[in-house]
């Protein structure tokens, strides 16, 4: 019997219980194989992909949805992987599609590799942002910051939910509310006892990625980003809106580098909701 063609097998829903499928997949072409932010993401979000008959994956991707879980105000796609054997067969290109019809009118965004892009344009994806990871090293040095950063407790849980969607533009509670048993730091900065910013490390491979990074201005992002370096026991990794020209400056000069560009592009809306000059970083790339 003849093993049928990946485009004809059915696009179903992931689930968590497919955690060491999409870590194989992501390890089939060369990525980390990320368990820690596939287990969030496949938490929170919906996977969707297509069962190799061989076995594991043939493809994968996560969708996040943001505000109300009837009517999302926003969906963010990300882990967008096809086996390398399956590549180049339209297989990708079909999974797409397939997310798009499903999420209908809901607004859509994703971080787009130099190789993927072409693809998202294609189905209809605009460039309307774009994002520069850097890593490295945190050196501390400099004068000192007046900005008051600790670590985050409980009790500032719902004024760190409120923030965020100021900000960030929707609800994405689901989300945010993991982060403590995600992270490995959580922190905020506060002035006369108000937050005014509030920002992660989680493990990832060999590095800290930092994100969310939500702040007042650039001096409180710098604060955050120090405050979690000073116990960070790995290089700090993170994706920074590029019009935020001081802080990536600072981040160079304090011993992280460039090492991507990554095209913010967004589908059925022109820009991101929110206040982009007080949302530094994502949480991850992939959910925006």
């Amino acid at each position: 019997m003849s093993t049928p063609s990946p485009a004809a097998l059915p696009i179903r829903r992931l689930t968590p219980r497919d955690l060491t499928a999409c870590a194989d997949l992501s390890e089939n072409r060369g990525w980390p194989r990320e368990e820690h932010k596939w287990s969030l993401l496949l938490a929170a979000g919906t996977g969707y992909g297509i069962d190799d008959p061989d076995g594991g994956l043939v493809t994968a991707c996560v969708v996040t949805e943001y505000g109300p879980h009837e009517r999302p105000d926003l969906g963010a796609i990300g882990m967008v992987l096809v086996a390398e054997r399956h590549a180049r067969q339209g297989i990708g290109r079909r999974l797409m599609r397939h997310v798009v019809a499903e999420m209908g009118t809901t607004p859509l965004t994703l971080h787009a590799t130099p190789s993927g892009r072409p693809l998202y344009e294609e189905l209809g994806f605009k460039v309307t942002g774009r994002a520069e990871m850097v890593r490295g090293h945190f050196v501390p040095g400099g004068v000192e910051s007046e900005v008051v950063t600790r670590p985050a407790t409980a009790d500032d849980l719902t004024a760190v939910l409120r923030l965020d969607e100021e900000i960030f533009g929707v609800d994405r509670t689901h989300m945010i509310t993991r982060l403590p048993a995600f992270s490995d730091q959580l922190c905020v900065a506060e002035e006369n006892g108000r937050i005014i910013g509030y920002a992660s490390a989680w493990p990832n491979r060999d590095t800290h990625v930092v994100g969310p990074l939500i702040a007042r201005d650039t001096e409180t992002a710098k604060a955050l980003i120090a405050s979690l370096a000073a116990h960070a026991d790995r290089p700090l990794r993170t994706d920074i809106d590029v019009r935020h020209e001081e802080l990536l400056s600072w981040l160079k000069d304090h011993g992280l580098v460039s090492i991507a560009f990554n095209s913010v592009m967004t589908y059925g809306i022109s820009e991101l909701p929110g206040d982009w000059t007080r949302r530094f970083a994502p949480l991850t790339v992939a959910a925006g």
